[in-house]
């Protein structure tokens, strides 16, 4: 499968944005407009999300072929990758699956466990409520605000949810997301990466101090399964780090891509 991407001007080694779910690769603009001035930087959404192809499977070892497909079609031998959440599984399952194809790695607020049925719990009822929601009925984005503020209640939520909905020339609204291979593939979605080896190249795991994402389980498997990681903690932030804590989390990623280390 062939990922839709946006390409950032910039020089130099080639850094792989990969969003989280109900995500797309503009949910980190800002960051990749800063990392270009000093990478070659795509932003790729991922199946099923943005203007990439629908598919009906999600696991993670098919995400990761289509990040390895697409630098297959670029005639890119390696690259860097930064992650956030589903998206950081998809890199961690390529650095995984293909070790020699990339160079630095980070992963944000996200660990390589199986989150099991917490996780599709909290993932559910956005997924229901925007399931729900008669699309093609709508006269505007408000409309489908309204649709959704009793399920979810946080106004910032609400709006990057609603980054997905894309308007009809014929009136009404559609979906860009694959609501029902999401929704089919919530365990998968929550499953950890598979692998039967570690991977020991350089790695940032970035979680927000606030995070649910992170307990000391959690760290012990990140320790296991990548020896040489670094682990930081971002003060006052929680999952959503890069929109609460812009400034801190590009720091903290451009002090790890900076420093020396395998290249890309």
């Amino acid at each position: 499968m062939l990922l839709s991407h946006r390409q950032y001007s910039g020089d130099g080694e080639p850094l792989l944005i990969l969003h989280g779910l109900f995500g797309s690769q503009a949910n980190w603009g800002w960051h990749a407009r800063h990392l270009a001035e000093r990478f070659a930087v795509y932003g790729l959404d991922l199946r099923n999300h943005g203007a990439s192809p629908h598919d009906a499977h999600m696991s993670y070892p098919a995400m990761a072929a289509d990040v390895g497909e697409w630098l297959d079609v670029q005639g890119m031998e390696s690259c860097h990758l930064l992650g956030h959440s589903m998206g950081g599984k998809v890199a961690m399952q390529l650095a995984f699956a293909e070790p020699e194809r990339v160079g630095k790695l980070v992963v944000a607020d996200i660990a390589p466990v199986d989150y099991n049925v917490s996780t599709i719990k909290a993932r559910h009822p956005a997924l229901t409520a925007m399931l729900n929601i008669p699309v093609q009925e709508l006269g505007s984005r408000a409309e489908a605000d309204e649709f959704l503020r009793n399920a979810i209640p946080e106004d910032r939520v609400r709006e990057f949810l609603l980054t997905n909905l894309e308007r009809l020339p014929q009136g009404g609204y559609r979906w860009r997301l694959n609501l029902a291979a999401i929704e089919a593939n919530l365990a998968a979605l929550s499953s950890a990466p598979e692998t039967s080896e570690p991977y020991g190249g350089p790695v940032l795991f970035l979680f927000g101090e606030r995070s649910a994402y992170l307990q000391f389980d959690h760290q012990l498997e990140i320790r296991r399964l990548f020896p040489a990681a670094e682990i930081q903690l971002l003060p006052d932030a929680g999952h959503w780090l890069n929109v609460e804590q812009p400034q801190a989390s590009l720091k903290a990623i451009e002090e790890f891509l900076a420093k020396g280390g395998q290249d890309a």
